[in-house]
């Protein structure tokens, strides 16, 4: 049997608005992912030690403080610092379109702004964490 998909969503920075997020986690939950929530004001490296601890598929960060190019870059250096480049990034917020393609240049994954259909956000989470999975080791 094959495992849930797990996902772990946060709010970084110092933005205290939530309710999207909220919404979004109840949307993944409703499609059979797990999810894990970690709140608000979460620093980069809460995120990532969390998502290794929780053995996550994928984090998704909800920016709506302008600090996008500061956070998931942050995110992505510390991914591939515990050597978790697999754990797919994407997240939401107010993000200017020129700032959304500099952010999937560097590696984060789909940047999803106000809007947009909860649906469309589990089937890319669904579609995009296949293969990613970092392989289990038997000895």
């Amino acid at each position: 049997m094959e495992r849930k998909i797990r996902v772990l969503l946060a709010k970084p920075g110092l933005d205290g608005h939530d309710r999207g997020v909220k919404v979004i986690a109840a949307a993944m939950r409703d499609a059979g992912l797990e999810v894990i929530y970690l709140g608000l004001r979460r620093t980069p490296e809460m995120v990532v030690e969390a998502a290794i601890q929780e053995d996550v598929d994928a984090i998704g960060l909800s920016i709506l403080s302008g600090a996008h190019l500061t956070l998931f870059p942050q995110t992505l250096k510390l991914l591939k610092e515990k050597r978790a480049e697999h754990i797919l990034i994407f997240g939401g917020g107010i993000i200017p379109k020129e700032d959304i393609e500099k952010l999937e240049k560097m590696g984060v994954g789909k940047l999803f702004g106000p809007g947009t259909m909860t649906s469309e956000i589990v089937e890319y989470v669904k579609s995009a964490v296949k293969g990613r999975r970092k392989e289990e080791v038997i000895f």
